[in-house]
């Protein structure tokens, strides 16, 4: 996997000088989008809240982890794909997902999350357990085990429960971690172009634990996000960014309005 297939191209919703990596506390004006350009067309990332954000790829529009109120979405193209990791309330709620779904809005949940579902959402929504794929519209989606691993973390997120997601778009692969500390499965993929990796105590992982993480996988690019936790457990995604190194190129997206962290 090398760099020179693809290249990263700020929109014009970020400033002209705006660097790669900026301390967790600043700010943009605007909301930041980033686009990458494939091999199967522009990616365009929207992060919007914390664990929520958007992609509007070749494929159709792909919202993760929706929650909060819908007119967070209203200046996003309307969702074809939604994906959800778990069931948490960061992760999960049904009145957003209610506002938000389509008469041909595709849902695809873990196992969990499915039998949570009002019942006419459940009769079309698609269930993937760990370690499971399917296709959408041509895209290959395999859902990646999710959870922790030190034992005192392990009641808020028990393997085999929850899902990370891989998506395969031709030449370019996109890995959303979910809720998780580093697991055999994610320190073994290959061939990632931009991860969004969680980070923030007690619940995932420490920006030390992700920055082992992303050394061991080398995604191209990576967005550190999930970060602002509790009893001070917000991980700081600049730290994170030096402990990565030159193992990935960090992405700061607009995760938290002024004061959230």
């Amino acid at each position: 996997m090398t760099q020179t297939r693809r290249a990263f191209l700020k929109t014009a919703t970020a400033s002209a000088g705006a660097i790669t990596v900026l301390p967790f506390a600043a700010k943009a004006q605007d909301q930041m989008s980033d686009t990458f350009e494939t091999s199967a067309g522009d990616i365009i990332v929207h992060p919007i809240e914390h664990a929520s954000f958007v992609m509007e790829t070749p494929l159709g529009t792909i919202y993760c982890d929706p929650v909060g109120e819908a007119d967070a979405y209203a200046d996003y193209p309307a969702p074809d794909l939604i994906l959800i990791t778990h069931e948490h309330g960061d992760h999960f709620n049904a009145d957003t997902l209610t506002a938000l779904m389509g008469d041909e809005t595709h849902l695809i949940t873990n196992p969990n999350v499915h039998g949570m579902l009002p019942t006419d959402m459940m009769e079309t929504a698609e269930t993937l357990e760990n370690g499971g794929s399917t296709t959408w519209n041509g895209l290959t989606i395999d859902a990646i085990p999710a959870h922790n691993t030190t034992e005192d973390r392990l009641n808020y997120h028990p393997p085999g429960r929850d899902n990370g997601y891989v998506l395969s778009f031709e030449d370019f692969r996109v890995y959303i971690s979910g809720d998780t500390e580093p697991t055999e499965e994610m320190m073994a993929l290959e061939d990632i172009d931009l991860a969004f990796l969680c980070m923030n105590l007690p619940y995932t992982m420490t920006a030390e634990q992700a920055a082992e993480a992303v050394q061991s996988f080398t995604p191209t690019y990576v967005y550190p996000y999930h970060y602002r936790g509790q009893d001070g457990g917000t991980q700081d995604p600049a730290e994170f960014a030096e402990l990565a190194g030159d193992a990935t190129e960090v992405k700061m997206g607009d995760w938290y309005a002024e004061g959230e962290i």
